[in-house]
């Protein structure tokens, strides 16, 4: 993933793909938030995912997977200081 969220935004309001485990999904969306604190560039996207953890549906965990294959990409990304 080059970029933290996926280009279609209408993709992500999809009602007819399948339901998952909104218990997984909870976690998840919770891990990531914890991310955020540390990583600002997915703020946005995390919390679009995290409106729709009263009904993930199959878009949504993949959209959420992204965000995780983005961050293992840039986990080497930083600033550095120095004195």
């Amino acid at each position: 993933m080059s970029t933290p969220m996926i280009t279609n935004w209408k993709k992500l309001h999809a009602l007819e793909s399948s339901l998952v485990d909104p218990t997984l999904y909870r976690q998840l969306i919770g891990s990531l938030m914890y991310l955020v604190n540390t990583r600002l560039n997915i703020c946005f996207i995390v919390n679009t995912l995290s409106q729709f953890m009263v009904e993930p549906r199959k878009v949504h965990w993949v959209a959420a997977k992204d965000i995780l294959r983005y961050v293992q990409r840039i986990v080497d990304y930083g600033l550095d200081y120095r004195r």
